[in-house]
């Protein structure tokens, strides 16, 4: 698992260092990668279809497992602050945890609720969400502390 994260923070770098930022000096993007901060952390891509709608792809990896997690995301704005917006929206993950916390695989459906801030003048985004999900199998439920601080670069 080590060497997946040691991959995927140099593709990071490189789209980083490469990447021209249309977004620097604006109140919008349409393409956004960097971590999620949770009990764990993880790694985000949030990319817009359109003015309204998005489409997040987020891979958590803390000491109890994986879990990756598709989100689709409808925004609208705040009036009167520019740059933020409310979003809310459903998805759904796979997870795979550590024998101790239950073991194997499972599914599950997933809600968000959030704020999302582009950064006028840099090219950053910082959101905040829950995701409360409802996983299918044994000795699994709702589950409500999922979520967290998302801080990515916009291009």
């Amino acid at each position: 698992m080590r060497k997946i994260l040691i991959s995927v923070l140099a593709i990071f770098f490189v789209v980083v260092t490469h990447a021209q930022s249309g977004s620097a000096h604006s109140s919008t993007y349409r393409t956004a990668l960097g971590v999620k901060i949770w009990d764990g952390g993880g790694i985000s891509l949030k990319h817009f279809f359109n003015e309204k709608n998005a489409g997040e792809l987020i891979g958590y990896f803390w000491y109890r497992g994986v879990r990756f997690t598709g989100l689709y995301e409808i925004h609208g704005d705040i009036s009167g602050a520019s740059g933020l917006k409310w979003y809310v929206g459903p998805g759904a993950h796979v997870g795979f945890y550590n024998d101790k916390y239950g073991g194997g695989g499972v599914i599950g459906i997933d809600g968000v609720i959030g704020l999302d801030y582009k950064i006028n003048s840099a090219p950053i985004n910082i959101s905040l969400d829950w995701q409360p999900s409802l996983e299918f199998g044994s000795s699994r439920g709702f589950t409500g502390g999922w979520g967290g601080l998302g801080i990515r670069y916009t291009f």
